[in-house]
């Protein structure tokens, strides 16, 4: 089979590789549709290194066909398109024990721990894949796995119908908690970012939200004259690595000027830099801090919930497979005008 194969950090080569061969509880699932994910960015730099280890096949989020399966595979059936969820967890932690598998202490994703899903085929275990609704086209199922982030956040958050909310980060996990949002609650949604083009994209979608450029407003003055003071119900962080802005604070303690008391405050931003806080201010509004990651049985509702989503709206450039090191590139310098890029196979 052919694959997209990073060998050095920065370079990924379209190379042949052997074809995975599925174990006893394992299916092959030959791929259609691929997705760039911001981590794929990461380690695609070497970013994640030393938990990436090179020759590497990168990509956890896609989607294909069931060709060929093990003799204890049940479910599935040559000829099933299935979205693939590639979270590994141990079963064996505290947390796991717990049934709280996001925290999972030794968490590996496919793609990222092991070979991914940029490649002609992949062989996963049967567990794993979600089999797709007949109107679900395989390039949306590709983007399941990042809607379903956005459905877990708005779960960790505890979003509910009448919630007010804002998403700091218009990129792409931002751009997925909007539309997840919008399934649960029809009250006002802020989102604020740097990039006008993002929010452009997000109001394109939702022309009822207000989009605010962090660089021109203070998305808390802006919160504070649509809701008299009051705040919004809960704060989303998406941004991760923020822009130091003059007048502005660091996006988490801003989250925190704009929930009202006792609100709360979602953080998904996978940031290497301290985050300066102010707790008393936290503590005043008697608010919660809680982490979102990944997703836990998400991958269903995303499925169930595709009708109502938008997947088309963060796809902006679609290339073959074959082009991979070019897709990394445009989203390294086209950051503002690219979102999702979609590898068809």
């Amino acid at each position: 089979m052919k694959a997209a194969v990073i060998e050095e950090y920065n370079k990924i080569s379209w190379k042949n590789k052997t074809n995975p061969v599925p174990k006893d509880n394992e299916v092959l699932v030959q791929i259609a549709h691929a997705s760039i994910c911001g981590t794929d960015q990461h380690i695609f730099r070497g970013e994640f290194h030393p938990r990436t280890h090179l020759p590497l096949i990168p990509g956890h989020e896609f989607a294909g066909t069931v060709v060929k399966k093990g003799k204890d595979v049940l479910r599935l059936k040559e000829g099933d398109r299935v979205a693939v969820d590639p979270i590994i967890w141990c079963g064996k932690c505290p947390a796991c024990q717990l049934g709280h598998f996001p925290a999972c202490t030794s968490l590996k994703l496919v793609g990222i721990d092991l070979d991914g899903g940029f490649a002609e085929y992949i062989s996963v275990n049967e567990s794993m894949c979600f089999q797709l609704k007949e109107d679900i086209p395989l390039k949306h199922a590709a983007l399941i796995e990042l809607l379903a982030i956005g459905l877990h956040a708005c779960k960790r958050a505890g979003l509910e119908a009448g919630d007010t909310a804002i998403i700091y980060g218009a990129g792409k996990v931002g751009q997925c908690i909007l539309q997840a949002a919008r399934t649960i609650t029809k009250k006002q949604i802020f989102v604020a970012d740097i990039l006008e083009n993002r929010l452009q994209l997000a109001k394109n979608s939702y022309p009822d939200i207000i989009t605010i450029n962090s660089r021109k407003e203070y998305s808390v003055d802006v919160i504070n004259s649509v809701t008299k003071g009051k705040g919004v119900d809960v704060a989303f962080e998406a941004v991760g690595h923020a822009s130091k802005i003059r007048n502005r604070m660091h996006p988490v303690r801003e989250c925190i000027h704009a929930i009202r008391g006792a609100g709360k405050i979602c953080v998904l931003g996978l940031a290497e830099e301290p985050a300066p806080l102010v707790m008393k201010e936290l503590i005043w509004k008697e608010g919660k801090i809680i982490a979102s990651r990944v997703t836990q049985g998400e991958f269903e509702l995303a499925i169930q919930k595709m009708q109502y989503l938008k997947p088309d709206a963060l796809i902006t450039s679609e290339l073959p497979m074959s082009r991979t090191q070019e897709a990394f590139e445009l989203l390294e310098k086209e950051p503002e005008n690219q979102l999702k890029i979609i590898l068809n196979v």
